[in-house]
């Protein structure tokens, strides 16, 4: 049974700037295993695109000069597994398994690529979003480290 050896929690507001803190956090955080770069280019590329679907997202409509908040919390296990839940409780999506289809975008036509779900997808070993309208939604990325 795998053991959790560290853990932690953030906050931020769900601006464009904490884009790459969240990134930033996240790689020094996980550094106590020793990723390969490759490894932590993965993480860092799904963790933004995550943040980055939240302030685009899941706040559309509030007023200019107020955010919502993200949540993220990362665990790393004993068996080299890291896991990076990344939340907020903005508007829900309607239809998870159509937002995880490529193209798909809540977006004006052109301006997004609707590529977001498929690029977690891709640098994880397993991805999991759960949503409820009008009271966000949660993404949990999973992804295991070479010995």
């Amino acid at each position: 049974m795998k053991r959790i050896i560290n853990e932690m929690k953030l906050r931020l507001p769900a601006r464009s700037v904490n884009e790459a803190t969240a990134r930033s956090i996240i790689s020094a955080f996980v550094a106590e295993l020793s990723p390969t770069v490759e490894e932590l280019g993965d993480l860092r590329c799904a963790v933004s695109e995550a943040v980055t679907n939240c302030i685009v997202h899941a706040y559309r409509g509030l007023p200019e000069g107020q955010w919502g908040q993200i949540y993220i919390s990362a665990r790393l296990y004993d068996n080299r597994e890291v896991t990076v839940e990344i939340s907020d409780n903005g508007c829900g999506i309607e239809d998870v398994q159509a937002a995880r289809a490529p193209s798909f975008t809540t977006g004006e036509l052109g301006e997004r690529c609707g590529m977001g779900f498929l690029v977690m997808e891709s640098f994880t070993d397993g991805l999991s979003v759960k949503s409820k309208l009008g009271r966000g939604t949660t993404v949990l990325m999973r992804k295991i480290l070479k010995p």
